[in-house]
């Protein structure tokens, strides 16, 4: 399950129990419309919650970070596990954006807001 909130300055996504394609289509929805009305977007993307991820999910995330690869500008990734940062280098190949992992959450507003 994925939540969104937006304001002025950033977008936060959610992720709870199973990143699924379902969530990533969600997730593309909002920040087509952040990049339609805002321009480039920061991103905070809690995965605290999030237990796995499935395949086809990956795949589109691939897909889009190829198809949009200026859409961000700052990525920081809130998560409590050491391979969910490895996977945030790892999509750095596929976006131009700035990547952060933190475990704090309060520090990474911090970074996004600078």
């Amino acid at each position: 399950m994925i939540t969104t909130e937006h304001n002025e300055k950033r977008l936060c996504a959610t992720i709870f129990g199973e990143f699924t394609l379902a969530d990533f289509r969600e997730f593309e929805d909002a920040v087509n419309y952040r990049l339609e009305f805002k321009g480039q977007v920061n991103l905070l993307l809690d995965l605290t919650e999030m237990i796995q991820y499935t395949i086809d999910m990956v795949w589109e995330e691939i897909k889009f970070g190829r198809a949009h690869p200026y859409a961000f500008k700052k990525i920081a990734v809130l998560t409590g596990s050491g391979w969910i940062g490895s996977l945030a280098w790892l999509s750095n190949m596929f976006a131009d954006a700035e990547i952060k992992v933190f475990h704090d959450l309060h520090q990474a507003e911090e970074w996004l807001a600078a």
